[in-house]
């Protein structure tokens, strides 16, 4: 073996052991964490908190477009409310998850998944003391159309029904999808994505309702929404936006909240991590992403895109530089 592959081995090793001494001794410890070869970079950049026993790895295999992959275990992680472009297929694989989802707290544990239809807001906490780990496939809706289309007879856009379903075999079929991307293994990953997303819609989908802005409170959100998104840099005030739409600012905080599930100011923040993955996914630096929404500087851009993604900015695009590269970041090992 070469001296760098010595190297590594012993640094994975040491890592193992320190992951395990950093853990409570009754909490479930995957068997190996595979790091970048940084321990500085892992700290700082790639979200594993000294002393937390927290680690996440956000990728993308260039094998499975418009699909983006994610391990993690959080303890004191909270998600703030926020959405996704893509579906959320989170399998549990220990401990306790609970999001907050049209209205009510959804709790899902070990051999169960959340489902989460794009564009919906939610959040994200540990229902247990020592955190919740998981993995998750974000599939694009355009992926999960085509997928339905086949091998489904749902009409017209499909989505989930519930946001919690109880069937480990499923959560065993994602992390076998994560596996075999971490692998490098095209064909099953492929063909383990198609057959999971094919069973959580058997079991648990339909056609999601169009979204039709029927009263004068959800022209008036969308119309807010519509100034934002060409506004975000330089966004106006609430009383000036509620004033430019001839509307109150409470009337249209209630009917933004209504229509989109959070105030303006947190649609305004996520839709600016929306558009920051899109320049780092282009290869932009996250210096220049964040002056380019409206950020003011890169930490604000740092510590709002890791409480609505799970990773730090420059973590996320190390991994969109080099989506092939298995060993390119942090992340848990494969065992569900």
């Amino acid at each position: 073996m070469s001296v760098l592959g010595l190297a590594r081995n012993r640094f994975f090793g040491d890592w193992a052991v320190l992951t395990r001494q950093t853990l409570r001794a009754d909490t479930p410890v995957p068997p190996l964490a595979a790091v970048c070869g940084c321990a500085r970079l892992c700290v700082a950049e790639n979200g594993c908190m000294a002393g937390s026993g927290e680690l996440a790895r956000h990728w993308r295999y260039a094998e499975l477009p418009g699909v983006d992959l994610l391990r993690a275990r959080y303890v004191r992680k909270a998600f703030v409310r926020h959405t996704h472009e893509q579906f959320v297929i989170a399998a549990i694989a220990a401990g306790v998850e609970v999001f907050h989802h049209r209205g009510a707290d959804q709790y899902v544990g070990a051999g169960a998944l959340a489902l989460v239809n794009p564009d919906t807001a939610h959040t994200g906490r540990a229902g247990v003391p020592e955190g919740w780990r998981y993995g998750a496939v974000y599939p694009s809706p355009d992926v999960v159309a085509e997928i339905a289309a086949e091998t489904t007879v749902i009409r017209g856009t499909p989505g989930f029904v519930r946001p919690v379903l109880d069937d480990p075999y499923a959560v065993e079929l994602v992390h076998q999808v994560l596996r075999a991307a971490e692998e490098g293994n095209a064909l099953a990953a492929d063909t383990l994505l198609r057959v999971a997303v094919t069973r959580l819609l058997r079991l648990n989908g339909g056609a999601l309702p169009q979204r039709e802005v029927r009263t004068a409170g959800g022209r008036v959100a969308a119309r807010a929404r519509a100034v934002l998104e060409e506004r975000m840099v330089e966004p106006p005030t609430l009383e000036r936006l509620a004033g430019d739409l001839e509307t109150s600012p409470f009337a249209l905080l209630r009917a933004f909240r209504e229509a989109y599930g959070m105030p303006p100011h947190a649609w305004l923040t996520d839709a600016r991590v929306r558009r920051v993955r899109r320049l780092l996914d282009a290869g932009a630096a996250p210096a220049e992403a964040a002056v380019a929404v409206g950020f003011t500087d890169q930490p604000h851009l740092n510590r709002h895109f890791t409480r609505i993604v799970g990773v730090p900015p420059g973590a996320y695009r190390r991994e969109r530089k080099n989506v092939q590269d298995a060993r390119g970041g942090l992340y848990l090992s494969s065992g569900a």
